[in-house]
């Protein structure tokens, strides 16, 4: 259907379930996996953790290379900010994160913080996508534009600071998640309430 062979779709499928986003049955199929809004806001305490470690090495590593790069990126970011959509702030989000990672130079971050990045651009997503505040998008944008300025100009604290910034924004949209949003959007297994 795809018109791609089975071997990238069985990688693809085995990659998303090594980072929890969906369960593999075998012989019956793959489910997404449902979102546990308990489970993830405890995550994002252990992302916090890491994303402080991961910042001061890219601040004390970075290259002048990866600090030109960060800088194009903000620039371009900046320059598209106000009529940025989802899918290219998540473009962004993504490239962000491969070159902060870049930049602290340690591999095994990578294979840690990945799945952890992922989880919460899907909660990310959900929020902009059925909150659909467009503030916060731009909350989102800004918090990472402080976090690259502050790498590129090799300020450890200014980032530590804007990397806890977007924490806590990311977790007030757990509250707002668990209070607006109807539970079917985050988990496929439950019945709609037919009204």
């Amino acid at each position: 259907m795809t018109g791609s062979s089975r071997t990238p779709i069985y990688h693809a499928v085995g990659r998303l379930a090594t980072d929890t986003l969906v369960v593999i049955h075998p012989r019956h199929g793959v489910r997404i996996a449902p979102i546990d809004l308990a489970r993830e806001r405890m995550l994002l305490q252990l992302r916090k953790d890491l994303e402080r470690f991961v910042l001061r090495l890219a601040v004390e590593r970075a290259t002048t290379t990866h600090r030109t790069q960060i800088m194009h990126v903000a620039r371009t970011m900046r320059s598209h900010r106000d009529a940025m959509t989802m899918a290219e702030f998540n473009a962004f989000d993504s490239r962000i994160d491969k070159l902060i990672l870049q930049a602290a130079a340690e591999p095994f971050l990578e294979h840690t913080l990945r799945p952890l990045h992922t989880i919460f651009r899907r909660i990310g997503w959900i929020h902009h996508l059925h909150i659909g505040a467009e503030q916060s998008v731009l909350r989102s944008i800004d918090a990472h534009l402080a976090i690259l300025d502050a790498v590129a100009t090799r300020h450890i604290d200014q980032a530590v600071a804007a990397s806890d910034e977007l924490i806590e924004f990311v977790e007030a949209m757990f509250d707002q998640i668990e209070r607006d949003i109807d539970p079917t959007v985050l988990d496929c297994t439950i019945e709609p309430i037919m009204g």
